[in-house]
């Protein structure tokens, strides 16, 4: 068969054995996969085309039970503007989306305790304004004009089997400054004037720091369970107890913390 005919040749999912159409595959390592399919697999997920079929299989699984998490989430906090990290706080869990319906995006339910880091990168760019001489000609002011714009990059690590990063784009446009002002401009101005800007920096450095808090916490949660009980004398009984995990004597029940 030629180079065409092979084009032509109709092609089957391996996942839900449905007919691929053309232009419709999605090449896996040791099959093929529809569009159809690869819309459910993590937004996150990246190395679909060096996956093999069972991978996919294995991942479309934990995709699905991922719906229980969350139909089961409880938003508590929003970090963002068109991308959202929600906060489930009293489950201890998060999610990154910018969908409005998150029964029908599924997106990935990850523990605080996944998070391994999370960075803000802020993009400068530079654009030189040019005008227009008598000939029509493009041609550069004297001195130059720049324009100079920014867009907030996040960066979330984690501790994931299918992905290990979450990047995203905290504005939706990116923020422009001496756009049109005639006053010349060879290198950047204090950004920071800007009340864009100013906004999108703080709200990358909240999500930061709030990850980072909870992700330490969690840990430091884990460590201090993990960690050898002491035996204490117990002031509403005076016997020699080990608190249990709420910090109460085990034969009186009273709290040994107070």
């Amino acid at each position: 068969m030629g180079f065409f005919g092979k084009l032509f040749e109709k092609k089957t999912c391996d996942i839900c054995g449905g007919e691929i159409g053309l232009m419709g595959n999605r090449k896996l390592e040791d099959g093929n996969l529809c569009k159809a399919c690869a819309a459910k697999l993590s937004p996150w997920f990246s190395e679909r085309r060096s996956s093999t079929v069972e991978e996919i299989r294995e991942q479309l699984t934990y995709r699905e039970e991922n719906r229980n998490a969350v139909a089961a989430f409880h938003t508590t906090r929003s970090l963002g503007s068109a991308t959202k990290v929600l906060l489930d706080e009293d489950a201890g869990k998060f999610m990154v989306t910018r969908a409005k319906d998150l029964a029908e995006a599924n997106p990935d339910v990850l523990d605080f305790s996944q998070v391994t880091g999370c960075d803000m990168d802020i993009q400068e760019r530079r654009t030189e304004e040019k005008r227009r001489d008598k000939d029509g000609n493009l041609v550069s002011y004297n001195p130059p004009r720049y324009t100079f714009s920014y867009d907030f990059k996040m960066s979330i690590r984690v501790n994931h089997p299918y992905f290990d990063e979450i990047k995203f784009q905290l504005n939706s446009s990116s923020v422009e400054l001496n756009r049109g002002n005639a006053v010349p401009l060879t290198r950047a101005p204090n950004a920071r004037l800007n009340q864009d800007y100013r906004e999108y920096e703080s709200m990358g450095m909240e999500i930061k720091q709030v990850l980072t808090r909870v992700r330490q916490q969690v840990r430091n949660e884990a460590k201090a369970a993990a960690a050898p009980k002491k035996a204490v004398t117990c002031p509403w009984c005076g016997a020699t107890t080990t608190p249990d995990a709420s910090g109460c004597c085990e034969y009186c029940g009273g709290s040994v913390n107070g």
